[in-house]
């Protein structure tokens, strides 16, 4: 068995630390978390469960802010090192991409962000006619940001793109829901030709038990591996009060990604330091982006703690491979 190496490119400036001497843990926390406060810009109320990207040998990202009259928000961001971030004050004001008519800013949360050969694509929940689907844009600079047409019709959450086509289309992970906070959630595969019209719609995986008995939902931009695609999630159990979000991994089939190799039955990352258990949503680890170094088969995580600030998280892909395939459900 091979342990597993990163398809893609070096990342050598990738924000990392070393794991602690007395951490037994395939993934372990930043020392310096949260990375980001909530209060970081004078309008957010939270700031949480966003995207970073690699782009011209620093950092950008789009990033949820709640504001003061608790509105979900998506900003612009910048970092030089991936930990120190600048954040836009001011939301980000999409621009109607050519053939699409403009409509009603209502909200966006969760956003996603995937370089896809020429330009990166942002998804989001994005609200339409008042309930949530996945919203999709485009941008080159990060300064203008081009809204397509939503991908799906509501309910619809966790729009996740994979970097490169899968057989000569694009693909994304999402989970169909309901109007409210979803008690339930599937991981589900969808394909398009032209970003616009999706179709061949395939089952992933489902809720199964324990910390993930409630709902699933795929976290950051999947990973290239030699040895599938790496995607990290996020589980849900109900328990008395209420729901705990934990971090697992699985891999896929690198061209039938709908095909679950191996997922993780133990979690990887679970509510257990202060700012994950106390926030304006208790009990909650939220992944939503990574970074990889195929140098070095280091990657760093982002992710949402309690619904109020942004932290960070690291691994190596070899040892994550190995978990995955040691522990697998």
């Amino acid at each position: 068995m091979t342990s597993g190496k990163l398809i893609g490119k070096a990342l050598p400036t990738i924000p990392w630390e070393e794991r602690p001497t007395d951490c037994r843990d395939v993934v372990w926390r930043y020392s310096g978390n949260p990375v980001i406060p909530r209060d970081l810009i004078p309008s957010s109320n939270s700031i949480f469960n966003s995207a970073v990207v690699a782009h011209e040998g620093e950092f950008r990202g789009v990033f949820r802010c709640d504001d003061k009259r608790r509105y979900m928000q998506l900003h612009a961001g910048r970092s030089q090192d991936g930990i120190h971030w600048r954040i836009d004050n001011d939301r980000i004001h999409f621009v109607p991409a050519d053939g699409v008519e403009p409509t009603e800013w209502l909200y966006g949360y969760d956003p996603r962000v995937c370089f896809i050969e020429d330009r990166y694509y942002v998804t989001w929940c994005n609200g339409f006619a008042g309930w949530p689907t996945i919203g999709v844009a485009t941008t080159q600079d990060f300064q203008t940001y081009y809204q397509m047409e939503n991908a799906f019709l509501p309910f619809n959450r966790n729009g996740v793109m994979f970097p490169r086509k899968i057989q000569g289309a694009f693909a994304m992970l999402s989970r169909p829901s309901d109007r409210a906070h979803t008690p339930f959630g599937e991981i589900y595969y969808s394909e398009s030709p032209d970003m616009t019209h999706w179709g061949k719609h395939r089952f992933v995986m489902r809720p199964t038990r324990g910390w993930q008995a409630t709902k699933v939902g795929a976290g950051p931009i999947p990973i290239e591996t030699t040895e599938g695609w790496l995607i990290f999630y996020h589980g849900v159990l109900t328990s008395c009060n209420g729901f705990v979000y934990s971090m697992g991994a699985a891999l896929l089939d690198l061209e039938q990604p709908w095909k679950v190799i191996a997922r993780t039955e133990p979690y990887l990352l679970h509510p257990r330091e202060l700012y994950e258990q106390v926030g304006d949503v208790p009990n909650v680890v939220f992944p939503c982006a990574a970074l990889a170094d195929a140098d070095t088969g280091r990657i760093a995580l982002y992710y949402g703690a309690a619904d109020t600030v942004t932290c960070m998280a690291f691994c190596h892909v070899s040892e994550i491979i190995e978990f995955i395939r040691k522990n697998a459900l």
